[in-house]
């Protein structure tokens, strides 16, 4: 089978019962292009079957787990014919992701934000260094979240503050993740040791148990996902065509605050 895009920006190790899936893409702290999107589909597919593996770690190489989508790309991909296959992408990884005959966690250092974070909250376990920042700030170039952010978020918070986080857009600290409900765990000393005790507690539990229930609850949930996901496909296109869209852009790429007015 042939495979059309960089492998190397996404790196699998397996350690006995539990594998570690790696964003290798440091230097742009983990920021998300369709290289990263399919190669992390890849790399969840090729776990997916395995009946030696129980538990898939989530992690970003570097000083970020993913800063979120590339910017970059988003630029070059103006019109529908090339945005709509970046955002199937982005669907198939959420879908896979979520629906994972695996417990999974994400380990969190350094940034998740926008994709990044929605990545995350695809997982069934979040734990972010007591350093990390958390936030889905597509709002502030003039985005919705994606990646299925609305279906996790308001399942993880209700609607009213699914809606507050999103339309505040907010840089999050661990510790105000954590109150909220959006991350399960914070670490206290240092990540990869937190991490390692979570992973050795599940270990020591009865794993097929638990990886039935998540499957249970996934094939229920399922099909509202997919729908949010071609919700938010369609309606990210419209954002993408407006002038605050654009603004936000620009501002971003000159370090300046934006000035929306709304359309």
């Amino acid at each position: 089978m042939s495979v059309n895009f960089d492998t190397d920006k996404v790196n699998l190790q397996v350690n006995g019962r539990v594998a570690t899936i790696e964003i290798n893409r440091p230097e742009a702290l983990n920021a998300m292009d369709t290289d990263v999107i399919k190669g992390l589909v890849h790399k969840l597919k090729e776990i997916s079957d395995s009946d030696e593996i129980d538990i898939l770690v989530l992690t970003g190489k570097g000083p970020a787990f993913s800063a979120g989508g590339d910017i970059k790309s988003m630029l070059t991909n103006k019109h529908e014919s090339d945005f709509f296959p970046v955002m199937d992408c982005i669907s198939e990884l959420i879908i896979t992701l979520y629906s994972l005959p695996k417990l999974t966690i994400s380990a969190v250092s350094g940034a998740a934000a926008g994709l990044g974070f929605s990545l995350a909250l695809a997982t069934d376990y979040i734990i972010a260094d007591k350093a990390s920042k958390l936030a889905m700030n597509f709002i502030s170039i003039g985005l919705i979240p994606d990646g299925g952010a609305h279906f996790f978020l308001e399942k993880r918070l209700g609607e009213t503050k699914a809606k507050q986080v999103i339309w505040d857009g907010k840089m999050l600290s661990a510790g105000d993740a954590y109150e909220l409900g959006l991350i399960q765990e914070v670490a206290e000393g240092g990540l990869q040791e937190t991490l390692e005790a979570r992973v050795q507690d599940w270990l020591n539990r009865p794993v097929q148990a638990m990886i039935k229930t998540k499957k249970i609850l996934a094939e229920k949930n399922r099909p509202l996902l997919l729908k949010v996901l071609e919700q938010e496909k369609y309606g990210q296109q419209k954002m993408r065509e407006t002038h605050d869209h654009h603004e936000g852009i620009k501002a971003f790429i000159e370090k300046r605050q934006p000035s929306f007015i709304g359309k």
